[in-house]
């Protein structure tokens, strides 16, 4: 019995010890993918940088859309007056409320065309609620500078 405290006893066999090393080397790349879709899910939504806004010549609705495609928030809210009017559609909404929501989730993946001294942009936008489609945003702007009223809406050109 003294050389029974010395002996190793195996506690799988080498059919389960294949087992786990296969399902241990499933974990590694269901973390990976993971990691990957994480990364992917992550990257930023700054897309002002790649799409050329230069052709929006008024500098408040540039500042607009930048703030858009960046998911700035307090940038977006400081450029309207405080009861900015919104229509979606030609919809009244509320346009704290929409926006607290909209701002990171929604954004243009184009800008296509540009009308009215750039107050009337329009493209191809992306919404993560709503997929993509063309949209127009026409803004409205007081003599102190502020936007009053943006009308947003599905676009046909």
């Amino acid at each position: 019995m003294a050389n029974s405290k010395n002996k190793a006893i195996p506690i799988t066999t080498p059919e389960k010890r294949g087992q786990t090393i296969k399902h241990i080397s499933n974990i590694k790349t269901v973390l990976i993918l993971f990691f990957l879709t994480c990364l992917t899910y992550g990257q930023s939504t700054k897309t002002s940088e790649k799409m050329n806004l230069s052709n929006i010549n008024n500098q408040i609705v540039k500042k607009a859309i930048e703030a858009l495609q960046n998911a700035d928030k307090t940038a977006w809210f400081s450029l309207f007056t405080d009861n900015a009017a919104l229509y979606d559609d030609g919809n009244k909404q509320n346009f704290k409320s929409f926006f607290e929501k909209a701002i990171g989730h929604e954004r243009f993946t184009s800008i296509d065309k540009i009308e009215n001294n750039s107050l009337s942009v329009y493209g191809k936008f992306h919404s993560d609620t709503w997929g993509n489609f063309k949209t127009y945003f026409k803004f409205q702007i007081n003599e102190k500078g502020k936007i009053t009223r943006l009308d947003i809406g599905q676009a046909k050109y």
